[in-house]
């Protein structure tokens, strides 16, 4: 999800033009590079605390041509991001003393992760003028 959410970004940032062209792109770059660090949380997360392998697959990818439609599916991606690691975070939190020694790191992790993710919707929003 996350490593589609930095494409994502990356690629809308090389089509934004107009007015406030400039800002936006930085943002949007911004963006990309917060989910980059959540790409090595996850990771991290899957491998050394789980015991897992990180997928090597990417989610899906939504196009879009103009700044507002640009903004309008990242807002709508970084909701689905909220919604989906919330419910990961019930189950961290559900599972804690069958997570005795990873419980913390995991907890901590997701729920910065969550943080950054709202974050993410509130600046998008401020973009639209929301």
């Amino acid at each position: 999800m996350e490593h589609a959410a930095r494409i994502q970004y990356l690629s809308h940032a090389e089509v934004i033009d107009g007015v406030n062209a400039e800002a936006v792109i930085a943002r949007l770059k911004e963006l990309a590079g917060d989910e980059k660090g959540h790409e090595d949380t996850f990771r991290d997360m899957i491998g050394a605390y789980l015991g897992g392998v990180p997928t090597m697959g990417i989610g899906e990818t939504k196009a879009a041509k103009t700044t507002e439609d640009i903004l309008e599916v990242n807002l709508a991606a970084e909701k689905h991001a909220v919604d989906f690691y919330l419910e990961v975070y019930k189950k961290i939190v559900e599972m804690k003393d069958e997570l005795k020694y990873e419980f913390y790191q995991l907890e901590h992790s997701m729920r910065h992760v969550i943080q950054d993710e709202q974050e993410h919707i509130s600046e998008i929003k401020l973009l639209l003028g929301q």
